[in-house]
């Protein structure tokens, strides 16, 4: 029978600039269908709200998440799953920077939803897979591909095939993660030093940088260089970029309104 229950938490702070969804269902954070709906529904939402500068995504517990509802992929018929990476990659085609708090276990889909955001911050106990070949499945939601592209492909297919687990020392040699934490208490007090500091960049300028990073890097080098080109260029007649010189030059903090 497939799991019922759980939810994605959606709140906000710093005066509605920040979205927080935490993931809370029980002790492992197993993500049934209705939860990976859910977190399609919170960024739609997010997304919609121009007040929100950043998305931070947290689990409750121990644990970010033990992985997805296994019996719950039996009741969905196959062709339906051929759309199964659009709700839980959400993050990837949110323009928000969005940062994710992991500790503990990050399998499966959750790992899949870490991959499909932009900053991946966690602790030295966090333990990462993609253990679906002992299931005679293959990652469904971009692992095997945004994987590869983090750690290379011979890494991938070596962790993709056999399952084995990442430590988190691994994940942060690999540039799987950007940073690693001695504990749950290092790994909130990081995440609130990364939120502070893209609060206090101009928005337009990380949503481009974002649209830029995303787009550029799967192209041909030049391809990526143009593009960076017209954004810089497009940038040059924004109010943020005018301001971040004034302020620069008056030796004082910029005021962006994202314009």
């Amino acid at each position: 029978m497939p799991l019922t229950g759980g939810d994605i938490r959606l709140d906000h702070s710093h005066d509605g600039r920040v979205a927080t969804l935490t993931i809370d269902h029980g002790r492992y954070n197993i993500i049934t269908m209705g939860m990976r709906q859910a977190m399609q529904d919170r960024f739609t939402e997010i997304d919609a709200d121009a007040n929100v500068h950043v998305v931070v995504i947290r689990a409750e517990g121990e644990h970010f998440t033990s992985g997805g509802d296994i019996a719950g992929f039996m009741e969905v018929e196959a062709v339906d799953l051929t759309d199964l990476g659009q709700n839980i990659t959400a993050p990837a085609r949110s323009p928000k920077p969005v940062v994710v708090a992991i500790d503990g276990y990050c399998f499966g889909v959750g790992l899949e939803l870490a991959l499909s955001a932009d900053i991946r911050i966690a602790t030295d106990r966090s333990r990462f897979a993609l253990p679906e070949m002992k299931l005679g499945m293959i990652p469904g939601s971009g692992g095997t591909q945004r994987l590869a592209r983090l750690i290379g492909l011979s890494r991938a297919k070596y962790h993709i095939l056999t399952g084995e687990r990442i430590t988190g020392q691994q994940a942060l040699d690999w540039g799987l993660t950007a940073h690693s934490c001695a504990d749950g208490e290092g790994l909130d007090k990081k995440v609130d030093e990364v939120v502070d500091m893209l609060l206090g960049y101009s928005p337009i300028a990380l949503r481009t940088a974002k649209e830029v990073l995303d787009r550029g890097v799967d192209g041909p080098l030049y391809t990526g260089i143009e593009l960076e080109r017209k954004a810089y260029a497009m940038l040059r007649a924004s109010h943020d970029f005018a301001e971040g010189v004034a302020a620069f030059g008056e030796k004082r903090a910029p005021k962006f309104r994202g314009r």
